[in-house]
């Protein structure tokens, strides 16, 4: 392969290359001559970048939540300003990424099945991606609250948490069913009907 000058092109290859076959195939069935094979690079020089297979997994998932904190962020930016619609809005465009994608499901959900028992570094990491996303929806369930949109006899933090499990729940079926339904119908279920206010209005303490 020809050389580069820069120090950055081989290990943005090897996790592109990562990313697409962990998601594709799983981390176990995924080995480093597969990656580098992928990447286009000499096997050697992945232990340049990378200790181990494992803390280069432990990579793999951290860049892929800085990418969904930024598809967030951005998806935000064009959502309504209520609350409820701007959640919807959100999960929306997160359901069309994942029909783009063939429905091969969340990588941290994915990792978190295979991986999470036997790699306690990746488990650190996948406990702090899911710790940061429920703590942004827990904040748009607040704005929601406020508005009186959304029922306010549970904390935020606690629906956060019950609406990104019911979403992990719903990704797992849709692998299996191969469609995004799922993933609609789990949204449309939690806004329109579990999560909407019930009977007087009651503020958490």
């Amino acid at each position: 392969m020809p050389r580069t000058a820069d120090k950055t092109d081989i290990p943005r290859r090897l996790t592109e290359a990562g990313y697409l076959l962990f998601n594709r195939d799983g981390y176990n069935a995924t080995g480093i001559q597969q990656i580098t094979d992928q990447a286009g690079v000499p096997k050697g020089s992945f232990y340049n970048h990378f200790d181990s297979k494992e803390a280069f997994a432990a990579a793999i998932i951290g860049h892929y939540a800085e990418w969904v904190g930024q598809a967030w962020d951005a998806c935000l930016a064009e959502a309504p300003t209520e609350p409820v619609a701007a959640l919807r809005h959100l999960f929306t465009r997160f359901a069309e990424h994942h029909a783009r994608q063939g429905c091969q499901g969340c990588l941290v959900g994915n990792f978190a099945a295979e991986v999470a028992e036997s790699s306690p570094l990746c488990r650190e990491v996948l406990h702090g991606c899911l710790s940061d996303w429920r703590g942004r929806l827990a904040e748009l369930i607040a704005q929601g609250q406020a508005s009186g949109a959304l029922r306010t006899d549970v904390a935020p933090h606690d629906l956060a948490t019950f609406f990104w499990d019911a979403w992990e729940g719903a990704l797992l079926r849709m692998k299996v069913e191969q469609r995004v339904q799922p993933l609609h119908d789990t949204v449309a279920l939690l806004l329109d009907h579990l999560l909407r206010p019930v009977g007087p209005a009651m503020v958490h303490t």
